[in-house]
């Protein structure tokens, strides 16, 4: 019997591209107005050369996006020229700004119908993401029962520790959740090999790239819950322990 859907969140429930945008727009315009001598010597168009030096300094923070984030600003701040203290602070109130930014999200058609559906079903619904977006701050506290991120577990999906984390929460057997995500290798490779079932988003059209196959595929948030009942009527002539 299916107990729990997990989704990812980032590109399943909302598109990240426009997000991140929004967001760095915002960090600029505060970065402009209170740290002058940042936006002096870098732009938006630094980000991912910086992201990559400090990806390159500290490997040991690859899973996090929020200390990649905040180390990447106060690095920046000090090559600037300010202070060890002074380009701590202004690195933690500018993060705060980007990540108000990265709150303000957009959902998908059918995103708020589908999970309603789910809830009036009873079934326990959680976030598993590779992301530093929060449930509850984007609007969507009163759907999802637990939430995990690769920040607050110390690795990325397609590793299983997250997976493992909701089993633990949940105390449920893999065969009982589905995990809903559109990345090919981070969700349904992950899940799969965490022994859940799994929901595909395909809202491009994409061919599958190869790997393990998805239980279940759609094209639109709408059909997640017809795919969950026919992933249910399967699973209960599924031989479990």
């Amino acid at each position: 019997m299916i107990k729990c859907v997990t989704f990812d969140l980032d590109d399943t429930l909302w598109a990240i591209d426009p997000v991140i945008e929004i967001a760095n727009n915002s960090l600029f315009d505060w970065l402009n107005r209170n740290a002058q001598l940042f936006t002096r010597q870098f732009s938006v168009t630094d980000l991912p050369r910086l992201r990559n030096e400090v990806l390159a300094r500290y490997p040991e923070i690859a899973h996090s996006v929020t200390q990649i984030r905040l180390r990447l600003l106060q690095e920046g701040m000090r090559s600037a020229g300010y202070p060890p203290e002074q380009a701590e602070a202004l690195a933690l109130q500018a993060f705060d700004v980007y990540l108000e930014g990265r709150h303000q999200v957009e959902f998908f058609e059918h995103a708020l119908t589908m999970l309603k559906i789910l809830r009036e079903r009873h079934l326990q619904i959680g976030a598993l993401s590779n992301g530093n977006a929060d449930v509850a701050r984007v609007g969507l506290g009163d759907y999802f029962d637990f939430q995990f991120n690769a920040d607050g577990t110390g690795r990325e999906k397609p590793h299983p520790l997250m997976f493992q984390r909701a089993l633990e929460h949940t105390n449920l057997r893999p065969e009982q959740l589905v995990h809903v995500g559109d990345h090919p290798v981070h969700d349904i490779e992950g899940a799969h090999n965490a022994g859940f079932w799994t929901i595909w988003v395909n809202q491009n059209d994409q061919a599958w790239p190869g790997g393990p196959a998805p239980t279940q595929r759609v094209r639109s948030l709408s059909e997640i819950p017809q795919a969950l009942i026919e992933i249910a009527e399967f699973a209960a002539v599924r031989v479990t322990l």
